[in-house]
């Protein structure tokens, strides 16, 4: 049974993946990471490979994702297809520690919880945010955080590497997905994105933000199971 390695994005857990994951193991050997020990990139791609088999679909959300290009910087002849969903690719923005540092301090002074809705919400469609399950759903999944793991995990974005080139490199088939409405990883950089991948098929969800896989499970999972299905 072929295996799918499901990276999870910052501050989120299996329950990000939960829809997808639940359907897809009828069929595929379904297996969520999640990085709430690891402080860096590199040290996430070796957490990936070491509970991976010899070959296996890899697809990563927002912070997953660029966990995901790293393997395939690392070990790209084990990667059958690659999906990256909601992220991005470039090096550190100018501007972009200290924008981070704000709710970081937040979250270490007062508790995680204090972000959850701030961060939250903020990721979430517009015309979500007044969906009072899934709100409850994103806080719930940020408040099983921690202070010192966000910490960790924006010291590993803050130290990413330009993908660029891992990106132009891609020799497998490529799904790049991105909700219509997002504005913490917009659709014009996952245009780019799909420029550069060679093999690469864009998918543009509407009425959906950056918690794609909740805001709008079905299609993204139909988006998924499109792109399993791509001859190799």
């Amino acid at each position: 049974m072929k295996t799918v390695m499901l990276l999870c994005g910052l501050l989120c857990d299996e329950v990000v993946w939960q829809s997808q994951a639940d359907a897809l193991r009828r069929d595929y050997d379904v297996r969520i990471m999640k990085f709430a020990e690891q402080d860096s990139l590199q040290a996430m791609a070796e957490h990936v490979l070491r509970h991976a088999p010899e070959r296996f679909a890899l697809a990563g959300h927002s912070m997953g994702g660029r966990v995901a290009l790293e393997v395939l910087r690392r070990a790209a002849p084990r990667v059958e297809r690659l999906a990256l969903l909601d992220t991005g690719f470039e090096p550190v923005a100018e501007g972009e520690a200290g924008r981070r540092a704000v709710l970081l301090n937040q979250a270490l002074e007062q508790g995680i919880e204090a972000i959850a809705t701030v961060w939250g919400l903020p990721m979430l469609a517009p015309q979500h945010r007044e969906e009072v399950a899934l709100v409850q759903a994103v806080r719930d999944m940020v408040g099983r955080m921690s202070g010192a793991i966000y910490q960790a995990q924006t010291r590993a974005l803050l130290a990413r590497p330009d993908a660029t080139s891992v990106l132009k490199g891609i020799a497998c088939p490529t799904l790049i997905l991105c909700g219509m409405d997002d504005g913490w990883s917009p659709p014009e950089r996952h245009r780019r994105m799909a420029e550069l991948a060679p093999r690469a098929m864009l998918r543009l969800v509407p009425a959906c933000g950056h918690m794609s896989m909740m805001e709008q499970p079905a299609a993204v999972l139909g988006a998924l199971r499109e792109w399993l299905a791509l001859p190799e």
